[in-house]
C-alpha cells in the first residue's frame, strides 16, 4: 500500500483535528501507556478468541434492541450478514496509515513520535511502541483480523461498557501465527503490525456501527502502545 485510494475517505471517529494535535513534550497531553501481555485462548477471554483459519472464522452479529415492549421477531435484525476484504496497515515516516477494503475506509491510527509534530518525511527513531488517539466498538457485530504472510501485531483492546477508561486497555501481542476474534462491544484500534506494513484478512458485519472514545478530548492522554 503505497497511497490511499480516491475511494477511501479519511475516517477520524473522535473528530480530533488532525492538523493541530496537542503535544506530549509541551505537556498539552499525557501518554498512558498500556501494558503489553502475550495473546492466548487464556488472555483473551472477555475480548475475543483466536482465529487458526479466516476461511473457517464465524463473525458473531447481534441482533438488534427491541426498541419497545414488542419483542423483535425471530430471525430478524441481525440480516446484515458480514462484509470481507483486505484490511491493509502501512507506516510512512512517523505515522500509521490503514486502509479497510471492506467498508470502504481509510484511517490515521497512531504516530511513532509527538503526535503534535510526527511526520511522514522522517523515518521514526523509535518504532517499539506507538501512539493513539481513540478506540471505537462494533454494538452489532464482531470483527476478525488474521495477518498475511504471519505478520505479528498488536491488537488495543478494552472490554465492553460506555464508562470506559485509559486503564481498561490491554495490549495483546500476536507472534503472527494465528488471528483473532474481536467480539461485539469490545473497544479496539485497527490492530497494529510490529513490522513497517502489513496486510490482514478482515471480516465484519456489513452493518459496521461505531461508537468512540477520544483519549484526547476525554482523558487528556494518547494511549502509548507497546509492539515488543
Amino acid at each position: 500500500m503505497t497511497s490511499t485510494p480516491a475511494s477511501h475517505m479519511l475516517s477520524n471517529f473522535a473528530e480530533i483535528d488532525l492538523s493541530a494535535l496537542p503535544s506530549i513534550a509541551a505537556g498539552d497531553v499525557r501518554a498512558h501507556r498500556a501494558p503489553l501481555v502475550v495473546a492466548t485462548a487464556e488472555s483473551l477471554q472477555g475480548y475475543g478468541h483466536l482465529v487458526a483459519d479466516f476461511s473457517e472464522g464465524d463473525v458473531t452479529l447481534v441482533t438488534w434492541p427491541q426498541p419497545g415492549w414488542r419483542p423483535v421477531v425471530p430471525g430478524t435484525g441481525a440480516e446484515g450478514g458480514v462484509v470481507e476484504d483486505r484490511f491493509e496497515m502501512e507506516r510512512r515516516g512517523e505515522v500509521m496509515h490503514a486502509v479497510n477494503h471492506a467498508v470502504g475506509r481509510s484511517y490515521i491510527t497512531g504516530w511513532f513520535a509527538d503526535p503534535a509534530s510526527a511526520s511522514e518525511d522522517r523515518a521514526p527513531s523509535d518504532v517499539r511502541r506507538i501512539f493513539t488517539h481513540e478506540a471505537n466498538y462494533h454494538p452489532d457485530g464482531g470483527q476478525i483480523f488474521c495477518p498475511r504472510d504471519a505478520a505479528a501485531f498488536v491488537a488495543l483492546l478494552a472490554p465492553p461498557g460506555d464508562d470506559v477508561s485509559p486503564d481498561d486497555f490491554v495490549a495483546f501481542h500476536f507472534d503472527g501465527s494465528f488471528g483473532v476474534h474481536i467480539d461485539p462491544g469490545v473497544w479496539h484500534q485497527p490492530v497494529f503490525p510490529t513490522a513497517a506494513r502489513a496486510s490482514f484478512d478482515n471480516r465484519q458485519g456489513r452493518v459496521h456501527c461505531c461508537i468512540s472514545v477520544n483519549f484526547v478530548s476525554e482523558f487528556g492522554c494518547y494511549i502509548e502502545v507497546p509492539l515488543g
